[in-house]
């Protein structure tokens, strides 16, 4: 990864980079992190529809678009990301059979409230590490508004202090149908894979 660039790791984008915003605490998913969710994740997710929670770079929600997702909602607040969110979709362009995306300037978990239940196949969770409250907040509804089957899952990154076990044993109305399948292990950053038990 050079700075201030993320490259996309497959699909139809593969090898293609997106820029990084110069913001403090904005920390782009490693290669080798997305490489190994996107094997978890079945390496193509054609036809899903994917949330982007807190999008940042937006480089888990670009990959998805890459690896065929019908759409991916983006996240964000922070207007400077936002504007490069922008300029990274312009940049890919279009390609016959992706699927759309759209980048929302809204608080993420404000937003995740008033959505329906099971609107969501795969949801991302990367808010920023300085405020746990907010892990707690967006994992306790992406387990309400993620779909409960087969092939949907729920990958949130976060630092070691945090523990999604425990986390949704907080969470009374959906949590008990969710487990951590795989952790990915990143530096100071974390990833849970999440997916529905088995009913």
């Amino acid at each position: 990864m050079s700075l201030g660039k993320v490259r996309i790791i497959g699909g139809e984008w593969r090898g293609r980079y997106i820029q990084v915003a110069d913001l403090p605490g904005l920390r782009p998913t490693a290669d080798r992190t997305r490489e190994t969710l996107f094997n978890c994740l079945g390496q193509r997710l054609d036809g899903l529809a994917c949330l982007d929670m807190f999008a940042g770079t937006g480089a888990l929600g670009f990959e998805a678009i890459s690896r065929g997702a019908k759409s991916v909602q983006m996240l964000e607040l922070s207007p400077k990301a936002i504007e490069t969110l922008k300029k990274n979709k312009d940049h890919l362009g279009r390609a016959d059979g992706l699927g759309s995306i759209e980048i929302l300037k809204v608080d993420a978990t404000s937003y995740a409230a008033g959505l329906l239940e099971d609107v969501f196949d795969i949801t991302f969770i990367d808010p920023p590490f300085a405020d746990e409250s907010l892990f707690f907040k967006a994992l306790k509804l992406a387990v309400r508004i993620t779909k409960r089957n087969q092939g949907a899952f729920i990958y949130i990154e976060h630092p070691k202090s945090i523990n999604p076990e425990e986390i949704l044993k907080e969470s009374p109305e959906f949590g008990h149908l969710w487990s951590v399948q795989r952790t990915i292990r990143s530096g100071m950053a974390i990833g849970s894979l999440l997916a529905p038990k088995p009913l």
